[in-house]
């Protein structure tokens, strides 16, 4: 199907910056959504910020501001950009993609959605 890396989490301090990348590989006819998404310990996984294939974008109220999403579609990768960076961004960070592949060589196309095994961040002194 299509699978999804994340990378370019890690340790760094408050007020620090770091960029998140996500690398969709795959069959992929179509990518329409783009989201990534964040899971505390002990805490639900929410969304952070969203990206549509129409160039539209949302971001959670933590993180407006601070935070932004892009892509470069020749690479289907994603990527969000966090600056000013709070020990409350501390979390592990998810890709979340949905779009349409090709099954085979049938022209059978599909639906997708699909998820990164996830990254670590963590924001500490």
């Amino acid at each position: 199907q299509v699978r999804l890396v994340e990378s370019g989490g890690g340790l760094v301090q408050p007020g620090g910056s770091l960029r998140l990348s996500c690398a969709a590989s795959g069959s992929i006819f179509s990518i329409n959504v783009m989201n990534w998404y964040r899971q505390a310990p002990g805490k639900q996984r929410r969304l952070v910020a969203t990206l549509t294939r129409s160039s539209s974008t949302n971001y959670a109220d933590s993180v407006k501001g601070r935070f932004t999403i892009s892509r470069d579609n020749a690479k289907n990768t994603v990527y969000l950009q966090m600056n000013s960076l709070k020990p409350e961004d501390t979390a592990v960070y998810y890709c979340n993609v949905r779009g349409t592949y090709v099954r085979g060589t049938y022209s059978d196309y599909r639906e997708f959605d699909s998820w990164g095994p996830g990254t670590q961040v963590t924001v500490s002194s």
